[in-house]
């Protein structure tokens, strides 16, 4: 099966990039990037999207399409997704190493962009907090369905009481190192029950099933055992910048306890938008709400570079 399996034309068929580039992380890991919009107009102002578990730039396509009229838009495989070759080391630091090598390979020196994270994404984001790269370039940054811990306790996905047993039954079920193979009608409804809201469109279903079921099996399992024990509160406090955070009031995933803990705890919060009804893939079930909240943010804290 393709790594590279995903819908080929409508809302969800990613955009054709203006310019692919290859970031190289601290530990010599290849980042596949992509640059999308206005690549040579310095007024343009930045963004850079990092996707989640399991995910690729294909995923952001509703957003690059319509923020690439009038930004620069920034878009990158985690390591061992999409187009970015595997590496032995999977954890916090390497997702931060990684984001600094992109942050690097395409802002010039000092110049700000407003940073989005879904999921892993916004974990990436949350590690990276402290680091001198991510302070240099950050203007802003949202967070879109995610969480700093207790992922697997927190999880919805297994309709049981909270405790130790749905936790073991969740640790298995997402730590599954069983291939996912063909989008089939039955696997659709399988990652629509654990993904997405109940009134998702066939063809949003459609788009982030053969997204997911590209991913490699080896490192979906890989990345699942750093989800598992994730601990990024203290990443949280760090994380300075003004930060927004958007959550679906279904997402079974990381469910809205952990956008409220989000909120509590970071220093500058400017408002978390909970989406009745959507579940975990905010950027595909609600892509006009998801871009108008990066634009927001992009027209309050952007800083167009100087000589511009």
């Amino acid at each position: 099966m393709s790594r590279l399996t995903r819908v080929a034309s409508g809302p969800y068929a990613p955009p054709v990039p203006a310019r692919e580039l290859t970031a190289v992380s601290a530990d010599g890991a290849r980042l596949h990037v992509e640059v999308h919009g206005a690549v040579d107009d310095a007024t343009a102002p930045a963004v850079v999207l990092a996707h989640g578990w399991t995910c690729s730039t294909a995923f952001w396509a509703a957003q690059i399409r319509d923020l690439a009229a009038d930004h620069r838009v920034i878009v990158y495989d985690q390591r061992g997704h999409g187009r970015s070759a595997a590496s032995p080391v999977c954890s916090t630091d390497g997702l931060a190493d990684d984001l600094e090598a992109v942050l690097a390979a395409t802002l010039a020196p000092g110049e700000k962009a407003v940073l989005a994270g879904h999921s892993m994404g916004g974990m990436t984001l949350m590690a990276a907090a402290t680091r001198a790269g991510f302070r240099e370039h950050a203007a802003a940054v949202l967070l879109c369905s995610t969480g700093s811990s207790r992922l697997v306790a927190e999880s919805l996905v297994v309709p049981m009481r909270a405790g130790r047993p749905r936790t073991w039954l969740t640790k298995k079920i997402l730590g599954s190192r069983a291939p996912l193979g063909p989008v089939t009608p039955l696997a659709r409804r399988i990652l629509k029950y654990g993904t997405m809201g109940p009134g998702s469109a066939p063809e949003m279903v459609e788009a982030c099933a053969r997204i997911v079921h590209a991913c490699p099996r080896r490192v979906r399992y890989s990345w699942s055992k750093v989800l598992d024990l994730l601990d990024l509160d203290h990443a949280v406090r760090e994380l300075a910048v003004p930060t927004a955070v958007v959550v679906g009031t279904a997402d079974r995933l990381t469910p809205a306890v952990h956008a409220r803990a989000l909120v509590a705890a970071l220093p500058r919060c400017v408002g978390v938008t909970e989406l009745p009804g959507i579940g975990h893939m905010t950027p595909v079930e609600a892509p006009e709400q998801v871009t108008a909240r990066i634009r927001e943010l992009v027209s309050t804290y952007a800083v167009i570079k100087e000589g511009a």
